[in-house]
């Protein structure tokens, strides 16, 4: 199966690829089957490793960081959350014409949802609530700072560029007064937390209708909390949305600002992935048209 290029500097990765890296860093895994993994994510290409394990390689530069970073941390992490998080069982070593690090992670079951068509939406906005919280909980001694731990006003600038090139695609000018009342809204007073940093549909996973695991936390980190609200508007309908604030109590000011992220996000997502990630620029157009419906 092909997969669209979506940077310049992207290499290609193929099951025969992954076959002769599995057979000469794990020989004991050498046999098993591999198949790639249908994806939307942007950082890393998966492969099905046999029946119990995945295998995840960076498909740029810049996500190699991440091997690393979750080795360090989900083992911390994992224990703590409410479901199932990436269990990390094996470190691959450049090879065979790769040339960065890679993972081996247990298989964890379930699908991701689809915005709009979420099976069992109160009980998932109760079970995406429950995974923030216990994450907000978890110690931060030593931790790094989230990708998007940041105040709001630091994606200004990308903000404005999108809308510049959305221009006539959406309706830009009522997602840039609401862009400006979020810039307004009362930065973070607490201490920094833990926060997932991309709870977007792609990195849930859920088993009838509830939620049963989260991946990808190569985001992860302390900062402003906030930044896990994007899941009311890209993932949750309406009526469920005020289940999940209350799970997380989140206070007006919070509120505002996750729901700016949800729109940064999703705007700078949009002309970016038009073209190259189709599910993903998809999802990006619905949590902008939800988040513009709100008004």
């Amino acid at each position: 199966m092909s997969t669209p290029r979506m940077r310049a500097d992207e290499i290609d990765i193929d099951a025969p690829l992954v076959r002769r890296l599995v057979a000469g860093r794990f020989p004991q895994w050498a046999g098993l089957p591999v198949r790639r993994l249908e994806s939307s994510g942007t950082e890393n290409a998966m492969f099905r490793l046999g029946p119990e394990l995945v295998v995840r390689l960076p498909r740029h530069p810049g996500a190699v960081a991440d091997v690393a970073h979750e080795r360090r941390w989900l083992p911390r992490l994992g224990p703590l959350l409410t479901v199932s998080a990436p269990d990390p069982v094996g470190l691959g070593e450049p090879g065979e014409h790769f040339p960065w690090p890679w993972s081996v992670y247990r298989w964890l079951e379930g699908g991701n949802p689809f915005a709009g068509a979420v099976e069992r939406p109160e009980p998932l906005a109760r079970d995406l609530g429950r995974f923030v919280t216990a994450l907000r909980r978890a110690g931060t001694a030593g931790a790094p700072p989230g990708y998007r731990g940041g105040p709001l006003a630091d994606q200004d600038a990308e903000t404005r560029s999108a809308l510049t090139e959305l221009t006539g695609r959406i309706d830009t000018e009522a997602a840039a007064a609401l862009w400006e009342r979020a810039l307004k809204s009362p930065a973070h007073a607490g201490p920094p937390v833990w926060a997932h940093g991309d709870l977007s549909p792609g990195n849930v996973l859920v088993s009838g209708g509830r939620l049963g695991a989260v991946i990808d936390f190569g985001c992860a980190g302390v900062g402003d909390p906030a930044v896990d609200l994007i899941v009311a508007w890209n993932l949750l309908p309406a009526p469920a949305r005020e289940t999940f604030r209350e799970a997380v109590d989140a206070d007006d000011a919070e509120w505002a600002r996750g729901r700016g992220w949800a729109l940064s996000i999703a705007l700078v997502q949009l002309p970016y992935y038009w073209h190259t990630n189709p599910v993903l620029a998809a999802n990006a157009r619905h949590t902008v048209t939800e988040i513009l419906r709100e008004g």
